[in-house]
């Protein structure tokens, strides 16, 4: 046989018997660890966060600009990413069930219906690697905030100190910045969150004095789509629907009843061994 033949058949074999993944499993502490989280433990009122922006390998926007649903499964706040938008929040062509339900409420005209559409409509959030000077050894994380239409979030802060400091994210004339954290309560006494209330920057300086550890971080290929999950369109229908989607670990799918199908029957989607929802963290910064 030839060499190429070989190695296919190597290859195929080694994914049979790995089930089809090479990919090994994290662990829910290893998964969170790719997270930036500003939230102040429950009882501090301010904080604050001393990061690093991450350069990008192509020398691109380190803010990559996506569109979530912020909605309610199972009891639990989550984004759900919307296929429905590209970066620029045109339609990308993909089938997106909730902007469906959104679009509908709005053509039905009423006052009611328009307020209710506002609920099902997705919203622009950026998101940064960025390096946690608390926590090194996690290596490069994924920072995910909301652009904020009133020209006071996050990113509205950090990029005057941009403009007038140069770039930020330089591997050795870079700065570190420090987000100044608040909470903030939530309407109706439902508890806080935390914002940035301001970002103050420090003097210029290397990424890390350990020149292995700067190419490391500024080479990380990784992007947002490797760590943040992207629900099936099967899945986003039954949120549409007002069902839950379960995960059924026998058939290793999602499974949900539709009461208004014609044959009842149950829709399901397969995505694989695990439930890729199991690890997601609870977002911190909902409902704004």
């Amino acid at each position: 046989m030839s060499n190429s033949l070989d190695a296919v058949l190597a290859q195929y074999e080694k994914n049979k018997q790995s089930g089809g993944s090479t990919k090994p499993q994290m662990t829910s502490e290893e998964r969170m660890k790719q997270y930036l989280s500003i939230m102040l433990p429950k009882g501090t009122k301010q904080g604050e966060k001393r990061i690093r922006i991450v350069p990008t390998t192509d020398g691109s926007s380190p803010f990559k600009e996506v569109f979530f649903h912020n909605v309610q499964v199972q009891g639990r706040w989550q984004k759900l990413y919307d296929p429905g938008k590209d970066e620029t929040g045109k339609p990308s062509g993909e089938r997106s069930p909730l902007n469906e339900v959104e679009e509908a409420l709005r053509l039905a005209g009423d006052a009611q219906s328009k307020e209710l559409a506002r609920s099902y409509r997705s919203q622009k959030f950026y998101i940064v690697k960025v390096v946690d000077r608390d926590n090194e050894e996690d290596g490069v994380k994924f920072w995910r905030f909301k652009h904020n239409w009133k020209g006071d979030g996050p990113i509205d802060k950090i990029i005057p100190i941009w403009r007038n400091k140069g770039d930020v994210t330089d591997i050795n004339e870079g700065r570190d910045l420090i987000l100044i954290l608040q909470a903030v309560p939530l309407p109706g006494g439902r508890g806080e969150y935390t914002t940035v209330s301001s970002v103050m920057y420090e003097d210029p300086g290397v990424l890390s004095t350990d020149p292995a550890q700067a190419k490391e971080w500024s080479g990380d290929e990784r992007t947002w789509r490797d760590v943040y999950s992207q629900k099936p369109v099967e899945y986003l229908e039954a949120i549409s629907k007002g069902l839950d989607p379960v995960w059924d670990s026998e058939l290793k799918k999602y499974v949900y009843d539709d009461p208004n199908s014609v044959q009842n029957t149950t829709q399901t989607t397969t995505l694989g061994s695990a439930d890729p929802q199991a690890n997601d963290p609870q977002d911190t910064d909902l409902p704004f």
